[in-house]
Order: structure tokens, then sequence, then C-alpha cells
């Protein structure tokens, strides 16, 4: 069974992920289709790279959340796997930067995000790992960890006219004209 992406309006985006109690192979198989939905996704976009995803973003109600090992180099195909993440402290300043996803189409943002995070997680197998992540890493996960709530990133964002932005087709991000009324565009989600 192949794993689809869903997108807003898709109610499920909005609820909360169920924590794991058991990592086995049911646990696996949806890692994997989670890596299959990330890189199927990356393969038909130019200019983006599949950084990260929750389960719910594959319409699995669980707390689980991939992110890439390199996100320089598309060729890296390759993945880490967060268990149950939670941040267990925010530290740093708050940077705002653009931020897409893969659930909500052609659409990205300046968030604003700590810039320094605990977060503590349990691997594949079912053990503990703790780790502090900064700038990018630190944004990734407060990004997924959010899907696990239920929060998608234009939840935080303020409605400004410079605040949503578009993919051009040379892969530079251009201002989405405001009067759209982008978070409201029901055509957008679909």
């Amino acid at each position: 069974m192949s794993a689809h992406l869903i997108t807003l309006p898709n109610p499920h985006l909005r609820e909360r992920s169920k924590k794991i109690g058991f990592v086995g192979d049911e646990v696996h198989q949806l890692i994997a289709d989670m890596e299959k939905a990330t890189l199927d996704w990356e393969d038909t976009r130019e200019h983006e790279v599949g950084v990260a995803l929750a389960a719910v973003q594959i319409d699995s109600l669980l707390r689980v959340v991939v992110v890439r090992n390199n996100f320089e180099d598309k060729s890296d195909r390759t993945f880490r796997v967060f268990i149950n993440p939670e941040i267990t402290k925010y530290e740093g300043e708050i940077t705002s930067d653009y931020e897409g996803c893969l659930s909500i189409k052609n659409v990205y943002g300046l968030v604003p995000r700590h810039s320094k995070v605990r977060v503590r997680a349990l691997n594949e197998h079912g053990k503990e790992i703790r780790l502090t992540a900064e700038g990018f890493l630190a944004r990734v996960f407060q990004h997924e960890i959010d899907h696990t709530n239920g929060i998608v990133f234009i939840d935080h964002i303020k409605d400004d006219e410079n605040a949503f932005y578009v993919l051009a087709d040379d892969g530079k991000l251009v201002p989405k004209d405001y009067h759209a009324g982008i978070k409201d565009n029901a055509e957008l989600w679909g």
C-alpha cells in the first residue's frame, strides 16, 4: 500500500496525534511509508527538498517524525526517526525564517521560531534519545512537533501583506498577492 500526503483542508491535520507505546512492525512500516512519501514528493519538485515529515501528513495519527539526515544534499535520501518527540526546552532567540509544508500546497511564510531547542524522543528501536538542535534543525523540530499537536505553520503567521509567498518557476520565493485572502482561500489548500 502506498502512502499519500494529505493537505489542508483535511481535518486530520488539525488533530492531536497519539503516543506510541510499542515500537513494532506496524511502526516500522509507518516509518518506511513516511520516508517514501517524502521522497516521492521531492522527486516531483525541482527546487525543493523533502526535509521532514510527521505521520499525520500521511493520515496516521501517531507521534512519529522523520527528519532528513542531510538537508543540503538531495542525493542523501536517508532519514533519522523520532517517535513521541517532544521539546523539553526552548532556548536562544526568536527568529523569523521561511517555512513551507508538504501538506500546504505551494505556500510559504515567514514564521517566528526559537533558534535552539532540546528534544527528547525514542528512536526506531524504542531507545530514548536526546539532542539539542540549533538553527534550521531547531526550526524543523518545532514545525514537525507542531504537526503532532494539530498545528500547521500558517497558524504562527500574523496577517500581514508580506507574510505569505509562493515558489516561482525559477525556484525563488515571491510575495503572494495578499488580496487573494490566503488563509481563507480554499482553492489553495485543495
